[in-house]
């Protein structure tokens, strides 16, 4: 309400309390049409504004012409009309459209009540709607009364929407009006169905209503009780501001209200007990007021608004009103009692003079009287969000897209190109393809069209200096065989015939050097017919453009790429403005859909771009703010539509929509443009920057109006320092080159006067919340106001805006998110990240379900974990001194945060729970607290990469194909991924990751380093990204490799003398062990500081010297080399040779003839354990199919096509060509299985107590047969083929037999070694044990074992040395599995074991782990239990062979097995 009605108010209040006529008369006049009235208002005695001379039965008008007549020549309702007297009742019927009727009935009022209007549709749709607003006075604008029929919505503040209820073949709505002040309702009929408007021959139905029944006359309202009436309804319509007619209007509506009670027999004094004593619910209506109050009711209401203004407009509860209006009086009372005059009480109120306690109170008000809230206990599986891969599908799909002529056509003119390429565009013919290529290179410009039309073209075209001018072009630049006619020029296209084209289209080129031109227009011609884009003349634009499309890009593979070339093609039409921008990028939301995840990718990638300023903004087009904001509010509507039907997208699309901002409905937009002139007229800045700023904000508003409107509110608070003006704008990225690149550029910088300061940092901060509301979705307090509701008030010209509460909101949540934004500045950060998570977790459940206003909840979401991350980088300095304690509670915080911001996030969550486990511990004093701890550090590590690494695999190619065809710069093409990874939770997290492990370490006497392999080292330092990449090379020097990765299955490259990386290999793990057989230096470096240091020592010499838990390195000089020769001698590999065995005449055999010349050492090893160790340590029956089985089936005549060719590609491989390896892999799965090889395998498993796959079905065998036939296809795997090359072994020698097991469906797997491999002490056991089955901690699985050592003195007391890591553990149903067991195993001076493949029948399944509920880690008695029985199977083992044992086994239900053992290398 607007301080002028208040003003009027006290002139008013001393005026007596008489019968006043109202201030203005109605006196309209209609002429024509099919109703006259001429209403006059004389009295008190009101009269309807409409004529009584249409009153009783006297209408007599055709029905057909009651309600679809002619406008009025002048009127002020100006619209076909149906009016009514007080006591007569109409009902009329008319036709729509066809046999679609409607009927109104207008029921008139009874004493006390109002009219009703009911109207009915026949023979309509299910999604009809009326479009409806009343109307109060001449100017006939529409008004939305307070009472509406249930669901009634408003549209964008101007009308209200209601359903029609249908029954059978009729729709219905009734609408009953209960406020005095409404004279007429006016609508339309939508059909939202067939997209159809109903209307009155053009225009609105209009219904005059009846007035109530006269009123008793020479009655008056005093005015004091009209003004407060007058308050109340002000209060009840949201307190809006109204211009000085609309106060009139609100007058003369209170007074009425108040009549027609009088009318239905109040009294005076009860209409004064009821407004002035609602604050005693126990009074009687008819008591008197006190004698000693003898202040003015509205004197008091007026004081009463000053309190609720001071206060800053809070929404207060009726109960709380009454206690403002009752301070308020108490305040006016003392001044009373001090001897102040009535009078002098009113100048005082109007100059702002008398204090206000209440407001003081109320400014520090706190809704929260606790420093920190009390938190839920929840499941963190409740946030369980995982959802099936599309991935390689979808990838597949993009990959197997062939170019069309036209994309073959652009892409050899562009790597032609030798500049910048302007424009690009391909238009839609109705039988083909248009492309439309611009380029400039040096001072010519040359546009290149084609198209795959199967008719003939010509162009019609010319060229322009001003959009719609059409200039005939000069003869020097026209085509050959153009002929002229008057301002345009006709070129035939030229069709390509040549037979070693592979694309067929018909072209043109045109060629100029004047750059005055703009652009060109054109059409084109095919049989005498004009071609047109979509009934407009086609027009590309010769833009400004000079980023050079990068040659060479990705080719479009891995992306959505024909939703990324068609973005691409429409980017000129995209950079005219944000609007534009943005309807595009709805438009493709369906197609990106249907592209799936990549599709989401690109459209991420596109906007990522914008937001980034790496795309034009805004290009010679003018726009309304609310036409970019509708053109947001319908982006991110088709978003929140996309987000509910496909929940396995919402991750990709959240960050789409925190690029783009909420939008809102036009009011919102508009205000940007109308408030700064409010703002330019109240504080007199109307010249100048801020000139300047208005006319861009007209023109294009975008983003960097936020950052403008900070830096002032910056600079005004630092006293007009100007400095502080441009470090805002240069620390959000705009420059004074930015400023001046506007289509209306700002040159100027502000220079305001000291006594603007506090309305403008008033103004432009309540100027914040509007350009926040369209331009950031991330903002917090524009997120919680947009979900919360709120009230923008219009003034003047200016629109109000009403922001409606989101509907469901949990219980209590305003108050918590009003303890968030009371502790959004505090510097101790702990209290306000526990308020922020408590509100994401209560607002998680609305997420996931269906809403209107969805996307409120989600951009309230974002700006909560903005808020998060913000608060974390803030509060660095809070962890300076801090416990671990304290730093690891604040990593769950933040993990907490990314569970809740990303999809597929079980792992994250049970690195979430094991934190929590980790606090437990420290909190119960638990020893080996910080043991578990790192081991929980390194899994969030691997977590965090896993995610990396997916973020990139999807985003990457499609920012680096849409950069070049956007021509972005390369460098933020290059880092596209980095940056988005930046901008989430977890850089937050990796940061205190960092902080917390050096602490770890230390209090777990972890130290720098964990040595492998402890061998003393000298040789030069080469950094590597990966070992695997080198695991083939020969350094000819002796070499130190520095490896980011190590997977574990990679094998050592010749020259390597040492291999330093930060990964986490198992200590048993395959490179880890030939590493130690090749007398290599191995080792992991914990400390970031050491890894970076050797980084960059780079091709320098340097000795290591490694001990039990450090490696000590120094640089030596070349001439110190000679003297170390000693060391890691590199001299020629050692030669092995292999005896070649043959078929012996059996296909499969039992495991008592396991003999040197049938099977290997895997399986006469495990022959040999049977009867001789302890009972208690289980081995599995074993058979298997001996050496030479695969020879003898290959050789078979079902297989002489298999073997023909795999001689070819042996000779291929023999050559030199080592990518033919899986060719000849894939090969050998074709192999048939001869019928006698069936029948002896069938045999020796059933005989030796072992089932027979057979028994379950043909395609049981079958999955066995691949599972054998992949063992044997394991033989040309790189690995092993290389390592077989290095130590030239023949590899024709080498035999494969194939030992067979029952899977053993395992608790828990474990490798032993029974001298400790990392110290060489014989004196104890090293083993390591994983969740569910070994190939977890053989093959290349991420993450640590569990580890332990025990001595051989004291089996009962293992020793921990780490908690495990991995988070995928294997598990298989009861199954057989089929291990490689080759005649190259374990040989003197050369390790083959685990070069080869053991294949299980079925698939393993990979489970993510839960260690937090797994027995072994948290209950220490099952943990030694365990431990123990594995040293003890591993110490009876080795006393059995008398030699060092590399034993493998499982756990099931605390038993222990032994599937195999060899001796340790």
């Amino acid at each position: 309400m607007s301080n002028s009605i208040w003003t009027n108010l006290l002139h008013q209040s001393s005026l007596p309390s008489t019968v006043l006529e109202p201030q203005s008369r109605i006196n309209w006049t209609c002429i024509g049409g099919n109703t006259l009235c001429s209403p006059q208002a004389t009295s008190v005695t009101r009269k309807s504004p409409l004529s009584t001379e249409f009153w009783g039965s006297k209408l007599t008008l055709q029905k057909k012409k009651l309600l679809m007549g002619k406008h009025p020549a002048v009127s002020g309702f100006p619209q076909a009309v149906l009016t009514m007297g007080p006591s007569s009742e109409i009902v009329e019927k008319i036709n729509l459209d066809g046999n679609i009727e409607m009927l109104v009935d207008v029921k008139p009022p009874h004493r006390g009540s109002r009219p009703v209007v009911d109207i009915k549709v026949t023979r309509c749709s299910d999604r009809l709607f009326l479009h409806w607003g009343a109307v109060q006075s001449r100017n006939g604008k529409w008004v939305l009364p307070n009472r509406r029929p249930d669901g009634t919505k408003a549209y964008k503040n101007r009308a209200l929407r209601t359903h029609f209820v249908k029954f059978g073949d009729t729709a219905s709505i009734r609408i009953e009006i209960d406020d005095p002040t409404i004279q007429a309702i006016e609508f339309l009929i939508f059909d939202e169905g067939q997209n159809k408007w109903f209307k009155n021959n053009g225009e609105n139905f209009f219904i005059g209503l009846p007035p109530g029944e006269p009123r008793v006359s020479n009655v008056s309202v005093p005015e004091d009780l009209v003004q407060i009436q007058a308050y109340l309804r002000w209060e009840r319509k949201g307190k809006q501001m109204y211009t000085p007619e609309q106060e009139k209007e609100e007058y003369e509506a209170a007074r009425t209200e108040l009549l027609e009670e009088i009318a239905r027999g109040t009294s005076i004094e009860e209409l004064r007990g009821r407004l002035t004593k609602k604050d005693d619910a126990n009074n009687c209506k008819n008591q008197p007021l006190p004698e000693r109050i003898n202040i003015p009711d509205n004197l008091v209401q007026i004081q009463a608004y000053i309190q609720w203004e001071k206060a800053g407009k809070p929404n207060y509860s009726p109960e709380q009103q009454l206690k403002e209006f009752k301070a308020a009086r108490k305040e006016l009372q003392l001044e009373l009692e001090k001897g102040t005059s009535l009078s002098e009480i009113r100048e005082k109120i109007a100059k702002g003079e008398i204090q206000t306690k209440v407001a003081k109170q109320l400014e520090k008000k706190s809704y929260f009287t606790v420093e920190k809230i009390q938190r839920k206990k929840r499941d963190a599986m409740q946030l369980l969000s995982k959802y099936p891969s599309r991935n390689g599908e979808e990838r597949i799909f993009s990959e197997t897209q062939a170019f069309s002529a036209i994309e073959l056509f652009a892409k050899a003119k562009e790597e032609q190109v030798d500049g910048s390429i302007l424009n690009k565009k391909r238009f839609d013919l109705s039988d083909g393809k248009l492309l439309l290529l611009v380029a400039r290179s040096s001072s010519k410009t040359k546009v290149y069209l084609a198209s795959d039309h199967k008719e003939p073209l010509t162009l019609h075209w010319a060229l322009s200096k001003r959009p719609g001018e059409w200039m005939s072009p000069p003869s020097s630049v026209l085509p050959p065989g153009s002929v002229s006619l008057d301002k345009a020029i006709e070129t035939e296209f030229s069709k390509s015939s040549s037979d070693n084209l592979t694309y067929k289209v018909q072209s043109l080129e045109i060629e100029f050097e004047d750059d005055s031109y703009l652009g060109m227009p054109f059409v084109l011609v095919s049989n005498g017919k004009w071609i047109k884009n979509k009934g407009f003349d086609f027009y590309v634009d010769f833009g400004t453009k000079t980023k050079k499309v990068h040659q060479g890009a990705s080719d479009g593979r891995s992306t959505a790429k024909a939703l990324l070339d068609k973005i691409a093609e429409m980017e000129s039409e995209a950079q005219k403005s944000f609007m534009h921008r943005f309807n595009i990028a709805g438009n493709l939301i369906e197609e990106a859909r249907s592209a799936g995840e990549l599709g989401f990718a690109g459209i991420l990638v596109w906007m990522r771009f914008m937001a980034t300023r790496q795309l034009i903004w805004n290009k010679n087009y003018n726009v309304k703010p609310r036409e970019i904001s509708k053109a947001q509010d319908r982006l991110t509507d088709l978003l929140q539509n996309v987000y509910i039907g496909h929940p396995q997208y919402c991750e990709i699309l959240r960050m789409i929509m925190s690029t783009v901002g909420r939008g809102g409905e036009g009011d919102v937009g508009q205000r940007i443009r109308d408030e700064i002139l409010v703002i330019q007229r109240k504080n007199d800045c109307k010249g100048g920057m801020m000139e300047e700023w208005h006319q861009k904000l007209h023109n294009n508003t975008s983003p960097d109006d936020v950052v403008i409107c900070q830096a002032l509110i910056d600079y005004i608070k630092s006293d007009m320092d100007i400095s502080v003006y441009w470090k805002t704008l240069n620390e959000n990225g705009i420059t004074k080159e930015r400023l001046l690149s506007y289509d209306r550029a700002i040159h100027s910088e502000p220079n305001f006067r000291k006594d603007q300061k506090d309305g403008l940092l008033r103004d432009l901060g309540n100027y914040m919340r509007t350009l926040k509301a369209v331009h950031s979705g991330a903002d917090l307090e524009s997120a919680i106001a947009n979900c919360m509701g709120y009230r923008a008030e219009g003034e003047g010209f200016m629109v109000g805006v009403q922001i409606n509460p989101v509907s469901g909101l949990p219980s209590g949540f305003p108050e918590l998110l009003q303890f968030v934004l009371e502790h959004i500045e505090d510097r101790n950060v702990e209290a306000l990240l526990e308020g922020l998570l408590e509100a994401r977790q209560e607002l998680r459940p609305l997420l996931f379900k269906p809403n209107n206003r969805l996307k409120d909840l989600i951009f309230l979401d974002l700006a909560l974990d903005s808020a998060v991350r913000t608060a974390v980088e803030r509060g660095y300095e809070e962890l300076n001194n801090a416990s671990p304690e304290k730093v690891m509670y604040f990593i769950s915080l933040v993990l907490e945060n990314l569970v809740l911001s990303v999809d597929n996030n079980e792992d994250l969550i049970y690195c979430l729970k094991g934190w929590d486990q980790a606090l437990k511990m420290s909190k119960s004093g638990d020893h080996s607290c910080a043991l578990f701890a790192k081991s929980i550090l390194d899994r969030t590590r691997l977590a965090l990469a896993s995610k990396a690494e997916w973020y990139h695999q999807l985003l990457q190619p499609s920012a680096e194909y849409l950069g070049s065809q956007l021509g972005v710069d390369q460098w933020a093409v290059n880092i596209f991924t980095e940056e988005m990874i930046r901008a989430g939770s977890a850089a937050s997290l990796s940061a205190l990751l960092n902080r917390l492990d050096p602490i770890l370490r230390k209090t777990a006497n972890l130290g720098s380093w964990q040595v492998i392999s402890p061998v003393e080292a000298v040789g030069y330092v080469v950094v590597v990204a990966e070992l695997l990449s080198v695991q083939n090379k020969s350094y000819e020097r002796r070499t130190i490799l520095v490896a980011k990765s190590v997977r574990g299955e990679e094998e050592i490259p010749d020259g390597a003398v040492a291999v330093l990386t930060p990964d986490m290999p198992d200590v048993l793990s395959h490179v880890s062990v030939r590493a130690r057989n090749c007398k290599v230096c191995f080792a992991t470096c914990f400390d970031s500081n050491i890894l970076a240091d050797l980084q960059a020592k780079e091709g320098k010499l340097l000795r290591l010297k490694p001990t039990s838990a450090d490696i000590i390195y120094s640089e030596v000089m070349e001439s110190e080399l000679a003297s170390s020769s000693n060391l890691n001698d590199i001299g020629p590999s050692p030669s092995i040779t292999l005896v070649r065995k043959h078929f012996r005449g059996r296909y499969a055999i039992s495991s008592d003839k396991f003999t040197s010349e049938m099977v290997g050492a895997k399986s006469r090893n495990i022959a040999h354990l049977k009867g001789k160790v302890p009972s208690w340590i289980r081995i599995p029956t074993s058979v298997a199919l001996p050496f030479g089985v695969f020879e003898k089936v290959l050789s078979d005549d079902l297989n002489q096509q298999v073997a023909a060719k795999l001689e070819d590609l042996k000779k291929r491989l023999n050559g030199g060509d080592f990518n033919v390896l899986g060719e000849i892999r894939r090969t050998l799965l074709d192999l048939l299985a001869p019928s006698q090889l069936i029948k002896e395998l069938k045999d020796k498993m059933q005989s030796s107590g072992m089932p027979w796959p057979g028994d379950e079905g043909q395609q049981r065998w079958e999955q066995a047969w691949m599972a054998i036939k992949k063992v044997w296809a394991s033989k040309w795997n790189e690995r092993a083929y290389f390592s077989t090359r290095k130590v030239k072994l023949d590899h024709y020698y080498l035999c494969m037999a194939v030992l067979v097991q029952e899977i053993i469906n395992a608790d828990y797997a474990f490798v032993i070694h029974t001298t400790n491999p990392s110290s060489g002490d014989s004196s104890e056991i090293y083993a390591e044990v994983v969740k569910g089955l070994g190939e977890t901690l053989v093959g290349a699985y991420p993450g640590r074992a569990l580890s332990f050592i025990c001595k051989k003195n004291d089996l009962s007391s293992p020793e921990v040395l780490g908690y495990p890591s991995k988070p995928i553990g294997l598990f298989i149903r009861p199954s057989i599995i089929f291990r490689s067991d080759s005649n190259g195993e374990d040989l003197e001076g050369y390790a083959g074991a685990g070069l080869y493949d053991s294949v299980p029948m079925d698939e393993e399944e990979k489970i993510v782990l839960d260690y937090s509920s797994d027995p072994l880690i948290i209950d220490s008695n099952f943990r030694q239990s365990i431990l123990s029985k594995i040293a003890r199977a591993g110490s009876a083992i080795e006393e059995l062979y008398g030699s060092p044992q590399d034993i493998e086994g499982v756990v099931r239900d605390g038993k222990i097995y032994v599937v195999q053992t060899r001796p340790q290398m």
